[in-house]
């Protein structure tokens, strides 16, 4: 794997202050967050952003929130829930087992909930480009689905998690990824094998890595302290030049 199993980093963290300005909405049965631009910011409507969360779910603030920063990016934001109602909620006791959990949370049971709202972005909103954006969780699937064949045009992780070699290695567009400096999830030694992948591939790639930071800063961190903060905006921002570039 270019990034190890999830583990308990992957379900703690702060609760964000804010208000969504999104909805929660039906595809298919699939319980979806959606945003669209502000009027004065809609100028990229058929482009859209689909953003695959970490395991707290499509329902947690902070993620609602990040959807609505892409928004006023520009992009339509597509958020579903890729667990089917069967999300981790945040800080967890100890003892909570993450990798039992996540058997019932497979390529198998995920590919078809990405596969819907794909189709939704494309065809019910008529989006000619779609982002795809992965924490943690999502991260692995942004790289499965940044294909030419109608999944992803371009792709953004932040700390991904149980991404393999074969899923990077099959890439087919510009990929970046944001990176914790204390993550043992993807460590640095994943990081060098990353590297390496991407670097044999001929299109466009970046690994950011964020200084005195832990896994799931980019969603979770605490905005109180300022080195956090701070590095979390950064990795946004690296988002929305990624996207204004190759998007």
């Amino acid at each position: 794997m270019t990034s190890n199993n999830l583990s308990t980093c992957c379900i703690t963290g702060t609760l964000h202050e804010g208000e969504p300005k999104g909805t929660i909405q039906d595809i298919e049965n699939i319980s979806t967050y959606i945003t669209h631009p502000s009027t004065s910011t809609q100028t990229a409507t058929k482009k859209a952003i689909l953003l695959l969360t970490d395991v707290i779910g499509h329902r947690f603030l902070n993620a609602q929130l990040l959807a609505d920063q892409f928004a006023a990016a520009g992009y339509v934001v597509v958020m579903p829930d890729l667990f089917t109602g069967d999300s981790v909620p945040l800080n967890r006791p100890e003892g909570f087992q993450i990798m039992e959990w996540a058997k019932g949370h497979q390529p198998a049971h995920t590919d078809p909930i990405i596969n819907t709202a794909l189709k939704y972005i494309r065809s019910t909103l008529g989006c000619e480009r779609v982002g795809g954006v992965g924490y943690c969780f999502g991260g692995k699937y942004v790289a499965r689905f940044l294909k030419v064949d109608g999944g992803l045009d371009v792709g953004y992780s932040a700390h991904p998690t149980m991404m393999t070699a074969e899923e990077l290695a099959g890439v087919e567009g510009p990929f970046c990824v944001a990176a914790a400096q204390h993550d043992p999830i993807f460590s640095a030694e994943k990081r060098r094998e990353s590297e390496e992948i991407l670097g044999k591939k001929d299109q466009p790639w970046q690994i950011s890595v964020y200084s005195d930071v832990e896994h799931g800063f980019a969603v979770r961190g605490d905005p109180t302290v300022r080195r956090v903060r701070f590095a979390k905006e950064q990795a946004f921002q690296q988002a929305v030049a990624w996207f204004g570039e190759y998007l």
